[in-house]
């Protein structure tokens, strides 16, 4: 093992495209190899942050409920909800020289609030700047799917909420956003989810371990 030291690393990508299991490959790999490692998502990721996550998460699936959130309320919410993340769990974990993995970050916020519901860039860019100072991820990890592989995952899912229920061109609009966002980004790699190979594994932990190795 080598040096212990704080490493950020998050996983993007849309709904079925994985994130969720690949990080949780990534830990167990990293712990085997005796990294303190810690797993956390957004929204969410603590106490208070996952109870605006339900609050945002459920808030579409009442369907007796005509009067929706205002595409900036929820915008806020989120940011809400990663400001609580951010002060009491990712950056107590990183000065600890933990490495942290993150399904879900900013990248996200701009895929689906900026390209998807043309909220403001700046808008949310003026928060970040207040609520993440100078914290940035050290490695992204970002996966596509194709929509079949995707629509097959999220049909699977005991458990859905209003995120996997987005139309097929919103997903592509998103998935576009996050290539996008990746383009000429050092740090930054994408892989193909599509199937269900330990391939990606391997290359992720080989990725992760000769950068926490620099």
């Amino acid at each position: 093992m080598s040096k212990k030291k704080p490493f950020f690393i998050v996983f993007e990508g849309i709904e079925g495209s994985g994130k969720s299991y690949q990080s949780k490959k990534l830990l167990s790999n990293l712990k085997k190899k005796k990294f303190p490692t810690i797993l956390t998502r957004e929204p969410g990721g603590t106490k208070s942050a996952e109870l605006i996550r339900n609050l945002i998460l459920k808030d579409y699936f009442n369907k007796s409920q005509k009067e929706k959130f205002d595409k900036y309320t929820d915008t806020l919410l989120y940011l809400a909800a990663r400001n609580e993340h951010v002060k009491n769990k990712i950056l107590p974990a990183l000065s600890k020289n933990k490495v942290v993995i993150c399904d879900r970050f900013t990248d996200s916020t701009t895929a689906y609030q900026v390209y998807g519901k043309k909220v403001n860039l700046k808008f949310i860019n003026n928060i970040h700047k207040f609520i993440l100072g100078n914290l940035k991820p050290h490695l992204t990890f970002i996966l596509k799917v194709s929509s079949k592989s995707s629509r097959s995952r999220l049909s699977k899912r005991k458990t859905r909420n209003r995120y996997d229920n987005f139309s097929k061109s919103f997903y592509e609009k998103a998935q576009k956003s996050f290539l996008r966002l990746a383009k000429n980004k050092k740090n930054y790699f994408i892989f193909d989810s599509s199937k269900n190979d330990k391939i990606i594994e391997k290359k992720i932990f080989d990725i992760t371990l000769k950068y926490l190795k620099k």
